[in-house]
């Protein structure tokens, strides 16, 4: 747990880091005034681990910074994932377990009072320039009016430009701070594309009011239907999806949901070959965006002192475990996603082990603004792990909840036939382990460092001390609420 002291310690010592003195070579004076770093928070939507060798300007970002080895989401599943990340809270907390209907969606993140709890609101308070761009949650819409607020604009947010259903990347509306813009399919309308110059202008535009600032990217790319931009359309000719070793290959003891699945056919496997192609095409914007914000940032003069952060809000299978493109497993394919930053003080080429996860984000980007995370966030901040302090009580496991199968016509991310649609379940993640139990009382349980692909569910051989163990260790994760409950949660595990 980051304490108001110490974040002033890590604050100061940022501050010494970034050079914020009488010698700082920087042209713009924000940071210096302040000394709050401002933060570049570029968010992916269904970007998995396999897409990072074609993205050059994200690579060099992990070689100026830090990779979080052992990063997972509370979910793979766009409205879990992103609910935490905002609050900084689990679902059993936030409330959003799906992507609507009750238990999901804008509208119980809404209704349950989120909105009111997220970083934004207390970046806004603590002086900082605040901009959110691209994709919100599942079920907002531009145009909703909502508490009688017409084109509705959540709490916290300076500047707003976020899209409804932008997944195809053209024929889009935005919502810029209550005014409506219709995007038609000209190539100037690419969505990442206008994400990029909008996100642009905030950093250049914040820096001349002299004011610290927050930025949030978060695209709708890779996401389905994994459209690229024009000059992109072409790339990676005769690229094909990883023939990983759990490619085509159901796992030994496989859960109910996946047992019995027929090998994939060839038109399977060519379809997900063209898809992987196309995914690869639709990152390269984004990859452009990532080295456009950081120029930017340079020329500005504020990269020292700006902290970029990359990731994405799930995973994303595609042949592994004989399975058709999709998510919301437990399998690392779905829940292990990147984080990398870099800037305001990080060391270059870094790598955490330690498991870190989306609910500590949200405390991280406050800690770092010299607030103090309210009382009620499970995660903790990562500073101390960036900044190089010791962490004798970090967490061992990290937590996954998700609720199926889904059923949803309306939901975007609604499984298409043979992609994988578990049953609601709950898992352990550790730098070595991954332990699942369902909702009928099956459990999975794989040890990742004989065998990292998951291709042995070894549940079954578990002694009954080892399997009480893991079972009170992920309830303890589960019925947590709050910084120090959740604190005490994380160590329940031997």
């Amino acid at each position: 747990m980051v304490t108001p002291r110490k974040s002033r310690i890590l604050l100061a010592t940022l501050a010494v880091a970034l050079g914020l003195t009488a010698v700082s070579c920087s042209t713009a004076e924000p940071e210096a005034a302040t000394g709050k770093p401002n933060v570049v928070f570029v968010l992916t939507d269904d970007l998995a681990m396999n897409l990072l060798p074609y993205m050059p300007n994200v690579r060099q970002l992990a070689h100026d910074g830090t990779t979080f080895a052992n990063y997972s989401v509370t979910d793979s599943l766009c409205c879990p994932s992103r609910s935490s990340i905002f609050t900084g809270k689990f679902p059993h907390d936030t409330g959003v377990f799906t992507n609507g209907g009750d238990d999901g969606g804008f509208g119980t993140f809404h209704k349950r009072g989120n909105e009111n709890a997220t970083f934004a609101g207390q970046l806004q308070h603590a002086g900082y320039r605040t901009a959110m761009l691209g994709k919100y949650l599942n079920g907002y819409q531009p145009k909703s009016t909502v508490d009688n607020q017409a084109h509705y604009v959540p709490p916290g947010w300076d500047e707003w430009d976020v899209a409804g259903n932008g997944y195809p990347e053209y024929g889009y509306t935005l919502n810029e701070n209550h005014d409506l813009t219709h995007h038609g399919k000209d190539p100037r309308d690419y969505l990442t594309d206008v994400l990029a110059a909008k996100a642009g202008g905030f950093v250049t535009g914040s820096t001349q009011l002299k004011k610290p600032f927050f930025l949030e990217v978060a695209t709708f790319a890779p996401h389905g239907p994994y459209t690229p931009a024009p000059q992109d359309k072409d790339a990676f000719p005769g690229l094909a999806a990883p023939r990983t070793p759990a490619y085509d290959k159901l796992p030994a003891n496989p859960p109910a949901w996946l047992a019995g699945r027929e090998p994939l056919t060839d038109k399977e496997k060519a379809d997900i070959d063209t898809d992987f192609r196309k995914r690869a095409q639709a990152v390269q914007s984004v990859d452009r965006m990532v080295g456009s914000l950081r120029d930017t940032l340079t020329k500005a003069g504020v990269a020292g002192n700006t902290l970029v952060v990359f990731s994405s809000d799930n995973g994303y299978h595609m042949g592994e475990h004989r399975l058709n493109p999709g998510k919301m497993t437990a399998f690392d394919t779905d829940v292990h996603v990147p984080l990398i930053a870099a800037g305001a003080g990080t060391g270059a080429g870094k790598t955490v082990a330690n498991p870190a996860a989306n609910i500590d984000l949200a405390p991280t980007f406050e800690a770092l603004a010299g607030t103090t995370p309210p009382a009620d966030t499970d995660g903790r901040s990562l500073l101390p792990l960036l900044t190089g302090q010791p962490t004798p009580d970090w967490r061992t496991a990290s937590l996954v909840e998700h609720h199926g199968p889904d059923t949803d016509p309306t939901d975007p991310d609604l499984p298409a036939e043979n992609s994988g649609n578990p049953a609601t379940y709950e898992a352990l993640r550790t730098p070595d382990l991954t332990y699942v139990e369902y909702a009928d009382g099956a459990t999975e349980y794989y040890d990742r460092t004989t065998d990292p692909d998951e291709l042995t569910n070894a549940a079954a051989a578990l002694s009954p001390e080892r399997r009480t163990q893991l079972h009170n260790a992920l309830q303890a994760q589960v019925t947590c609420h709050g910084t120090q409950s959740c604190a005490a949660a994380d160590h329940v595990l031997p």
